[in-house]
C-alpha cells in the first residue's frame, strides 16, 4: 500500500518545495536592488562588408564564377 502513495505524494512535496522556497526568498533573502548595467558604444566596423554576388541559375559557369 505504501508503494502507492509515495508515488502520488510526489508532486505535492515538489509543489510544497517550491512554495517554501518562495515564501522563503521573498521573506528572509535581502531585496537586490539591481546593479546598473554598463554603457556599451555600439561597434561599427571601420571598413563595410563586401559580400560576394551569387552566382544566377541563367549564367554560364566560368573558370572565373567557379574559382579555378
Amino acid at each position: 500500500m505504501y508503494a502507492l502513495i509515495v508515488p502520488a505524494a510526489a508532486p505535492f512535496v515538489l509543489l510544497a518545495t517550491v512554495m517554501g522556497l518562495s515564501w522563503w526568498e521573498e521573506h528572509v533573502l535581502p531585496p537586490a536592488e539591481p546593479t546598473e548595467a554598463p554603457v556599451q558604444t555600439p561597434i561599427t566596423p571601420a571598413v563595410p562588408a563586401v559580400l560576394p554576388q551569387p552566382v544566377r541559375p541563367h549564367e554560364p559557369l566560368t573558370s572565373e564564377v567557379a574559382g579555378r
